[in-house]
């Protein structure tokens, strides 16, 4: 039976907090008892024939003779807790939240240290994510290489995103500030026109990529990568980076295996000016773990819920057993 009851418990705050102005009255009450107890004690010993007493009066537990007052305090304290309105956090699935997937096409991301290329790898865990991503999420994908591309804007619809995708090929160059430009410009038409709530509704980039930016050669100038945190940030726009591959990683130019590395330090600095969390994958099971963990965050949100039932249960149960405990020991009630 406690299982039900504690299992709710949990307490982030109280609505009403002043209610626990009425625990004062529950102090009165056991100072009162503490009073009655001693006069009590008191009218016993003025009692001239102690023996006489002890033959006509009935037994009473005295070891347990206090439990149903201490029950009734108990139960008292709890119904005042449960009207001064828990709360506690519960988790809610989002909705009119639009989340930009940025995805590096650059030609590094043909090395093959990842099977059976990291290309390859992210189309299978970005078609992935999109399938679990809560479904009220507007998801867009942008596309980049030297230069940007937005290929699907934002949409519930996940057939058309996986779809956009698949299309995702190779070129030359990275331009990481450009990626994170289109995708805000795609946020903010986004929404300004999508409905159904007060205020425009929150937004988030995830930028996957795995090597450094080379368009412009300083991610601080004017269309840079550093550039763009600051303006998501400035935008309320979180940027969560993945970056993805090995050190190991090769690519092949005439002829030649050129070392492709993975570059984890750009991408780590433009979720700290923006406000995200970096991650990082090596393999396409590592990557699959990313995108869960990023739908947790993203998916849902926390919003404070109403904790009162569990108190008022717990309380009328601890009510109950002080009756009963009167009844059974005391043979009255409790006083």
């Amino acid at each position: 039976m406690t299982v039900p009851l504690l299992g709710t418990l949990g307490v982030t705050g109280f609505a009403n907090a002043w209610f626990f102005l009425f625990l004062v009255v529950v102090v009165v009450l056991v100072l009162m008892y503490v009073v009655a107890q001693r006069a009590r004690k008191r009218r016993v010993l003025r009692f001239a024939n102690l023996e006489l007493l002890q033959a006509v009066s009935r037994p009473r537990p005295r070891r347990w003779r206090h439990l149903p007052a201490a029950l009734l305090v108990a139960s008292l304290a709890l119904l005042t807790t449960a009207m001064a309105g828990p709360t506690h956090d519960v988790r809610v699935p989002r909705n009119r939240a639009v989340v930009m997937l940025v995805i590096d096409v650059s030609e590094s991301m043909v090395a093959t240290d990842v099977a059976p290329n990291r290309l390859a790898a992210a189309k299978d865990a970005g078609k992935r994510f999109a399938d679990e991503l809560t479904p009220g999420i507007n998801l867009g994908l942008v596309e980049f290489a030297g230069t940007a591309t937005l290929l699907m804007s934002p949409t519930t619809d996940r057939d058309a995103v996986k779809a956009a995708i698949d299309t995702l090929q190779p070129a030359e160059r990275t331009a990481t500030g450009e990626g994170i430009f289109t995708a805000l410009q795609a946020v903010a038409a986004t929404t300004g026109v999508l409905g159904g709530g007060d205020g425009p509704p929150p937004a988030r980039i995830v930028l996957e990529s795995d090597g450094k930016e080379t368009v412009p050669s300083e991610p601080e100038g004017p269309r840079g990568a550093f550039t763009a945190a600051h303006a998501a940030k400035d935008q309320g726009v979180e940027i969560s980076t993945i970056s993805f591959g090995t050190p190991d990683g090769t690519v092949k130019i005439n002829d030649q295996d050129i070392p492709v590395p993975v570059d984890d330090s750009t991408l780590q600095t433009i979720s700290e000016i923006s406000g995200g969390q970096a991650f990082h994958a090596a393999s396409l099971d590592q990557l699959n773990s990313v995108y869960s963990t990023l739908q947790n965050i993203i998916g849902y949100e926390t919003v404070r819920g109403d904790a009162s039932l569990a108190w008022i249960r717990l309380g009328a149960f601890v009510l109950i057993a002080a009756l009963l405990a009167a009844v059974l020991l005391n043979r009255r009630l409790p006083d």
